[in-house]
């Protein structure tokens, strides 16, 4: 296991989160894919550490022209790749089998700062949310969608409970163009927010994020992808957000560790396939009080860390998986 190493250097836009508790219990060496690359935080800790070679996956063009003041100083042992991590073991086909793989779900602070992206209702600008920067956008959901299919994203992907009196408020306001019409149309018909509590929007855009980017989609098919890339004694290691995304990485590790299915003393065991991961730890970790104290981002952060046996990969059944219904159909 890799010893505790500094964090990257200073001048990333962000910390990474639970990158002491990842290098803590991963084998950095070798070849690593940084599925979310974001900033890099991640990536550029994999190299301080002593990864031979990153190779950064994003979607995201930008993240790459903003990686171009500090990427050449890793030469040869930083790739950057540009496509989604549902595409992994297509991307990094020539560098196969890898060593370990790590994902962040959690949606940039770059992107989140960026007014003219849209993904934040704090600050104004088009509504659009788009991670790779085509396909449909959150305005062609919010103005195009009907009412039923507004409240059913809320509702999934949010867990909004008010998803009914919001996609109303949406349909009577439309067309909506800005983020911060938008978040005047949802602070409209929820009560005021008291103070601690977070901002009446943030369940909404969550979801109309989450179903702009098909972001559970891409999360099964991503961990589908690297049980199919990783050696056997190779690591995966996924940081999520909030508890659907915990969820479905929970439920994806159990049942490929194992852990799933079984009998009862009314029914006969059920036969289970071999592994094809095991789970090292075997709970998720969170952040301890002193990364909290220095990134409240980490306050809703789970690690989960599984290594890959020589079981041969197999199809999942993603209707086991905590999928929300509207993830296992196309929403455009």
């Amino acid at each position: 296991m890799a010893a505790h190493v500094h964090q990257p250097k200073s001048d990333a836009p962000h910390l990474p989160v639970l990158i002491d508790a990842i290098l803590e219990n991963v084998d950095v060496s070798g070849v690593w894919l940084d599925g979310t690359f974001g900033a890099g935080g991640y990536s550029r800790a994999f190299l301080e550490a002593g990864s031979d070679t990153v190779i950064g996956v994003d979607r995201d063009p930008m993240v790459f022209e903003m990686a171009q003041t500090w990427a050449a100083e890793y030469g040869e042992r930083l790739k950057l790749v540009e496509g989604t991590f549902s595409d992994l073991d297509t991307l990094a086909a020539d560098l196969q089998p890898l060593d370990g793989i790590v994902l962040d779900l959690g949606v940039s602070s770059m992107q989140l700062d960026q007014a003219e992206r849209g993904f934040s209702f704090l600050r104004d600008g088009p509504l659009d949310m788009r991670m790779a920067q085509d396909g449909p956008s959150a305005a062609d959901l919010v103005n195009g969608a009907d009412e039923a299919l507004i409240a059913d994203i809320l509702f999934q992907y949010g867990e909004e409970r008010a998803s009914r009196r919001i996609a109303r408020a949406i349909i009577s306001a439309r067309p909506i163009t800005t983020t911060a019409r938008l978040a005047e149309v949802i602070e409209g018909v929820l009560p005021k927010s008291k103070p601690g509590q977070s901002h009446p929007a943030t369940r909404s855009f969550q979801a109309i994020r989450i179903a702009v980017n098909d972001e559970f989609g891409q999360l099964i098919k991503g961990l589908e992808a690297a049980e199919r890339a990783l050696k056997p004694g190779g690591q995966l290691a996924v940081v999520s957000f909030h508890s659907l995304e915990d969820r479905i990485v929970k439920k994806f590790m159990a049942a490929r560790a194992g852990a799933t299915g079984g009998g009862s003393r009314y029914a006969p065991e059920i036969e289970k396939d071999d592994p094809t991961f095991t789970l090292t730890p075997r709970r998720a970790i969170a952040a301890d009080k002193d990364e909290l104290a220095r990134n409240p981002r980490a306050r809703s952060a789970k690690l989960r860390v599984a290594t890959r046996t020589d079981t041969l990969p197999r199809a999942s059944d993603r209707a086991g998986l905590g999928l929300p219904k509207l993830a296992l159909k196309e929403l455009f």
